[in-house]
């Protein structure tokens, strides 16, 4: 068993926590550091964590002498670099909450500082551990439709998560995270460079936030959707339905720690999560396309999109011999093999249990064991994961300034 330390009881940390509370044998939480001290004494409740060993920062717990071999960065965005850079220097190996950092350059100063120091970090890439990815990253190297050529990728953020997380949020505003397409589709650059296993030489994007901005702000609408809201009973948005009105399962825990209706209503009326979505301080865009060029030649068309009903990933992966259509809500992939044969795959969902289909417990097993034998080159190591998050920097660098990012160019401008 391996002991462990939690920066950041949000979802995050709760969710990756969960394993610890499954598989006591494999990982024990012994201590947290979280700012919010309800979350952080809930947290300590769950994993029997004693009064000093709870603390309101990051910094007050690394200011403490090496507490355990593992630290979980479960942070906000801008909260992962700092932490991360004294931890490793400490000793600790990292599961560090992707994206890693916020900032290109302090993202590879990370990458740097791990092999610096030998140690483990493990980026939180759990697309890589799903059945589902797996068996298509099988199905791809097994060279079943010949040589992939193209392919077409759609993340489907879901209404509900996008005016959750993207525009009432803590992810709302990049000036207090980071860009959409790095905090929400890192996770796709991620995939798609695994899955073609070249590298990335060519990036192009477009995106922009243009529905939920307050020029579309339905007439009798007000600030808040309990302020007496004219059109609130029939606005898809509406946060007295998504947040109140849900049952287990639904998006009512980014709204309170307290599950109870009364503490929902309450925050409600009074917090961030019972805005207008036409009158919140986001900057995120609701839409985005990514063109990438590959140095085999394969070429990727992305998008990411606000408007969809659910929240899932789509694909069409086009090769010489075939093509596979895929959708990860319905769990199922479709073969169809330029010869006439038709196959459709549904994997096997995992058994460890945990959220993400199970890639959350499937990530804290495998991090689990390479501390345990100190396997520095993990599945999402942080020289691995780096790529990913650079293409996803590229593509926003191309969003902003309209340009065509030549990606040896790029990596070479951050190092002046």
């Amino acid at each position: 068993m391996i002991k462990a330390a939690v920066i950041g009881a949000g979802n995050r940390g709760f969710a990756y926590g969960a394993y610890a509370l499954k598989y006591p044998q494999d990982i024990q939480i012994v201590a947290v550091a979280s700012r919010g001290e309800e979350r952080r004494k809930r947290f300590a409740e769950l994993h029997g964590i004693p009064e000093n060993l709870q603390f309101a920062s990051w910094e007050e717990l690394l200011a403490q002498p090496r507490l355990c071999e593992a630290l979980l960065i479960c942070t906000m965005d801008r909260d992962h670099y700092g932490p991360a850079m004294q931890a490793l220097k400490k000793g600790y190996h990292l599961l560090l909450e992707k994206p890693m950092a916020a900032d290109p350059l302090e993202t590879m100063q990370i990458a740097e500082e791990a092999e610096r120091q030998g140690r483990i970090v493990s980026v939180c890439h759990g697309g890589r551990y799903s059945h589902f990815n797996r068996e298509l990253k099988r199905i791809v190297d097994s060279k079943a439709i010949g040589s992939v050529m193209t392919i077409q990728w759609t993340e489907n953020v879901g209404a509900d998560h996008y005016v959750t997380s993207f525009v009432r949020g803590n992810w709302r505003n990049s000036d207090e995270s980071s860009s959409m397409i790095l905090q929400k589709s890192c996770h796709d650059m991620d995939m798609l460079q695994w899955l073609i296993g070249a590298k990335c030489m060519e990036v192009s994007s477009y995106g922009k936030l243009t529905y939920f901005t307050e020029e579309n702000a339905p007439q009798g609408s007000t600030d808040r959707c309990t302020d007496g809201c004219a059109v609130e009973q029939d606005c898809p948005f509406s946060a007295i339905r998504i947040y109140y009105h849900s049952k287990q399962g639904g998006w009512y825990d980014a709204v309170s720690a307290d599950p109870t209706l009364a503490a929902r209503i309450e925050a409600i009326r009074t917090g961030p999560y019972g805005r207008c979505v036409y009158r919140c301080d986001n900057n995120v865009v609701d839409h985005q396309v990514v063109n990438m060029l590959f140095d085999n030649d394969v070429t990727v068309s992305f998008t990411m999109s606000a408007f969809t009903s659910k929240e899932t990933r789509t694909f069409k992966v086009m090769g010489t011999l075939g093509e596979i259509r895929g959708n990860r809500y319905t769990n199922e992939m479709e073969i169809n093999y330029f010869n006439g044969k038709r196959e459709v795959i549904r994997p096997e969902p995992a058994i460890l249990g945990g959220g993400h289909g199970g890639s959350d417990f499937q990530l804290m097993k495998d991090f689990v064991a390479q501390v345990r034998t100190g396997d520095l080159k993990g599945m999402t190591s942080a020289s691995e994961s780096i790529q990913g998050h650079m293409i996803a920097f590229a593509a926003e660098h191309s969003r902003l300034t309209g340009s065509n990012v030549k990606m040896e160019e790029f990596m070479q401008s951050l190092k002046k």
